[in-house]
């Protein structure tokens, strides 16, 4: 008997449509692929060339949202965030200083906190205006774009609120020719 009852919940298997699995599988497939989304990975596309060299206009990049969870956000790293005038558009900036810190830019070179920070992802000979002092306050960060000279950026629109962070920018992807980490 036992057996049989076995040999049933086989059967019971067995004819079930061939589409109904596939409607499963493509139903776990979206569900799994929106809570990555969501919650770990998503792509961004780069609009213009704010963050050049590092980052060129059409770059596709991935952003891990998980980074921040564990560690917070430092000096140097490469960040996308919602805009604060306008939170329905993503920015990416690079992150100069956090809360506490304070910025000036004299002759060209960034100083924070008085001392000389050394910045080799950007353009040689790069010129630009002097800024500051500012202090950042707590709970926010001092964004700039590393084409500094055509970059709307802290400079312009003031602090970035840590909670309009989306994640850290980690790979480029697309073009094939220009795939690597983000520095």
């Amino acid at each position: 008997m036992q057996r049989e009852s076995h040999q049933e919940k086989s059967l019971e298997k067995k004819s079930r449509p061939f589409y109904m699995e596939i409607l499963e599988s493509v139903a776990i497939a979206v569900v799994l692929a929106v809570i990555i989304r969501l919650f770990v990975i998503e792509p961004f596309y780069i609009p213009s060339g704010s963050m050049e060299p590092t980052l060129k206009e059409n770059d596709r990049i991935i952003v891990s949202k998980l980074n921040y969870h564990f560690k917070e956000p430092k000096r140097g790293d490469v960040i996308v965030f919602k805009y604060p005038l306008d939170p329905k558009r993503n920015f990416v900036k690079r992150l100069i200083a956090v809360g506490g810190e304070t910025v000036v830019i004299r002759n060209s070179q960034l100083y924070i906190n008085n001392q000389l920070v050394t910045e080799e992802y950007l353009p040689q000979g790069l010129r630009f205006d002097d800024f500051g002092p500012e202090k950042v306050p707590a709970g926010t960060y001092f964004m700039m774009g590393d084409n500094r000279n055509n970059s709307d950026d802290s400079r312009v629109w003031g602090f970035l609120p840590e909670d309009l962070i989306v994640g850290k920018a980690v790979v480029i992807y697309w073009p094939p020719g220009r795939t690597a980490t983000v520095h």
